[in-house]
């Protein structure tokens, strides 16, 4: 069960210092996709929650409405800590929301999800200036997925929301993040979504956070095979790996002329 509270705040957007990003716009504290993997954990610090992350739900409303004005010319990004279009925003609806007031923001807008109930808000999506829409998918097996990501969309649903912004002219980017190694077949995705992706976005595992210890237990549990090359590259350090698969992709993608951006961690 997860646990859910309105929560006042002065203001649904901040300013960010992720690269390329002015502002960042996150609905929600928490995200109920459970992924072994997220990095966002530390938000606790910032809230009293006792449940474990992915347990809680906080729905953030705003005192006043987004002061557009002050958005012209920036680049904003939805969400960094959080799925904007987690299974409850379908009845919340503080993502459509926020769409709605920024429709004459004139500024570059980027949303990142996991799930395809972005498509319930393509007409807003359509009639932005500048937006494009980037969804999260790392593997098209869903053994994976109801493993690390149990709460999240699988891929036929990510890669069909994909199609479907991009039959509407939206601009769209896959973003393979993260990238687990000898687990995430980098190629079967770029092939399975090239017809309907401008763009792709790569970021490897970091495991330089809270999710350390139970991203280690999950491949004990289900890739043992995999320890002895999770022990050489997170707690010896070894980037040789990395730097091949970096090159791999680069090679593949310029192969086959695919736009796209290297964003692994060093």
């Amino acid at each position: 069960m997860i646990v859910r509270r309105i929560v006042p705040v002065k203001s649904l957007v901040a300013p960010s210092k992720l690269p390329g990003t002015d502002f960042v716009i996150n609905p929600y504290i928490g995200c109920p996709h459970q992924c072994v993997y997220c990095y966002a954990e530390f938000m606790k610090r910032f809230t009293n929650h006792t449940e474990d992350w992915g347990d809680f739900l906080d729905i953030k409303r705003a005192e006043k409405p987004i002061d557009i004005r002050k958005l012209a010319g920036k680049r904003i990004v939805i969400s960094s800590v959080t799925d904007p279009y987690n299974a409850f925003e379908k009845r919340y609806q503080v993502t459509r929301h926020i769409l709605e007031q920024l429709q004459n923001a004139h500024a570059a807008i980027t949303i990142i999800t996991k799930s395809d109930l972005i498509l319930r808000d393509i007409d807003l999506i359509g009639r932005l200036e500048n937006a494009k829409v980037a969804i999260s998918l790392n593997s098209l097996d869903d053994t994976f997925r109801r493993r690390f990501e149990p709460r999240a969309p699988d891929a036929s649903r990510r890669l069909s929301a994909l199609r479907r912004l991009h039959e509407a002219g939206i601009r769209t980017i896959l973003f393979m993040s993260p990238i687990f190694p000898g687990i995430t077949r980098f190629a079967d995705i770029l092939d399975a979504s090239q017809a309907f992706t401008g763009e792709y976005w790569f970021e490897n595992l970091n495991l330089d956070n809270m999710a350390r210890n139970r991203v280690a237990r999950a491949i004990g549990q289900y890739y043992p095979e995999l320890v002895p090359l999770y022990r050489t590259l997170y707690r010896e350090g070894d980037r040789t790996w990395w730097k091949r698969l970096a090159r791999d992709i680069e090679t593949h993608c310029r192969q086959h002329g695919m736009a796209f951006r290297n964003l692994f961690h060093n």
